[in-house]
């Protein structure tokens, strides 16, 4: 952890209360804003609860991107800025209104491509492999923000990890800023929540966490396979779950309660 400076902490300090705040405003205004998350077929929840609190962590991790990349921090901030902002954005004008899943998908590969090329760019169809890895970590972060506090925690737990088992030493500030903006917004968000991710986080928190798991390999900080361990809870059960209906006949695309957790 010797790329921890004063300046990381000081943005992880900073992250923790935007990322706090934010939530906490979101939850205040949510009937105004319309963003409430009413009970589904997938929901674990009963009733209408806010959501889209999960603006607080996209806001604190693309102001550290932008400062990142204007100070010339070695981790790919001005990618994850731009990629980033792509996959909130369209998650944020889903929870205000249902967007077509073409729309979301073109945008999803849009920001995929965009890591891939700048960052691991080498063949063809090893960088085409790659966005489609990202794309479906965007998504199976989506598939598995279904319970109180899930996709924070495991947010919180990679970079948590990274920063124990690894050298991450370019990579360290981001790493603690994303520590410190899940956890802001896990004093709302756990159990029982009061206020929900939404969909302008959760894609947003996959794409930066697979981006980031990778750019550790890429610089030899942290190996992918320690990555992919810490990691394990969310790519098992959502590739598990999706190849049981598959198999199983089911309409693998609706919304459902069949994850292991």
């Amino acid at each position: 952890m010797k790329g921890i400076d004063v300046a990381a902490v000081i943005g992880a300090g900073a992250a923790f209360l935007v990322a706090f705040l934010i939530a906490l405003l979101v939850r205040r205004f949510a009937r105004r804003l319309r963003l409430v998350a009413a009970a589904n077929a997938r929901s674990s929840h009963a009733g209408e609860t806010p959501t889209g609190g999960g603006l607080g962590i996209v806001v604190a991790l693309l102001a550290w991107f932008a400062l990142a990349a204007r100070f010339g921090e070695g981790t790919p901030a001005s990618t994850l800025f731009a990629s980033g902002a792509v996959v909130a954005i369209i998650g944020l004008l889903d929870d205000l209104e249902d967007q077509s899943r073409t729309l979301r998908l073109v945008c999803q590969l849009a920001a995929a491509g965009i890591c891939v090329v700048w960052l691991f760019h080498t063949t063809l169809w090893f960088d085409v492999v790659l966005i489609l890895l990202a794309v479906w970590f965007v998504n199976l972060y989506n598939f598995m923000d279904g319970i109180d506090g899930l996709a924070a925690s495991q947010g919180a737990a990679f970079a948590l990890g990274a920063l124990a088992v690894g050298d991450a030493n370019l990579a360290a500030g981001s790493l603690l800023v994303l520590l410190a903006a899940c956890a802001g917004f896990l004093c709302l968000n756990w159990a029982p929540a009061r206020v929900f991710m939404g969909d302008v986080c959760s894609g947003f928190l996959g794409l930066v966490v697979f981006v980031l798991a990778l750019w550790l390999h890429a610089t030899g900080e942290v190996h992918v396979a320690a990555s992919a361990i810490l990691l394990t809870v969310f790519w098992f059960d959502a590739t598990w779950t999706l190849c049981v209906r598959i198999f199983t006949g089911q309409r693998f695309m609706e919304a459902h309660r069949s994850h292991l957790y």
